[in-house]
């Protein structure tokens, strides 16, 4: 059984940090190819930051130069560090990892970001 358990979110000012981690435990491994996904209230959920089995990343617009997303394979955790935060960044992020056709998804933090 694949679990993804998410950690780290909160209530943060604009302008602020918060880092998110995503613990992967079960028949995957943190290697895999991962992605953070947030929804906003009342908007669709998107890609926010993906990284490679390969470790090549790539950002969404909105938030390139502002998130890192990294990996510690050693405790199996992939992380979002995220700077700069905005009151536009106020979402629920998801993380998720891929093995081979499935795609599996944590539970989703909440950051509500106060302007």
């Amino acid at each position: 059984q694949v679990q993804l358990v998410e950690s780290g979110g909160g209530l943060v000012q604009a302008g602020g940090s918060l880092r998110l981690s995503c613990e992967v435990s079960g028949t995957i491994a943190s290697t895999n190819a991962m992605a953070w996904h947030r929804q906003a209230p009342g908007k669709e959920r998107e890609l926010v930051a993906f990284i490679s089995s390969a470790d090549s990343t790539h950002y969404a617009h909105s938030v390139k130069g502002r998130f890192t997303i990294s990996r510690d394979n050693g405790e199996n955790t992939m992380y979002l560090q995220m700077n700069s935060l905005k009151h536009a960044d106020t979402a629920i992020y998801y993380c998720n990892a891929v093995s081979g056709s499935l795609i599996y998804w944590g539970q989703g933090p909440q950051v509500p970001v106060c302007p």
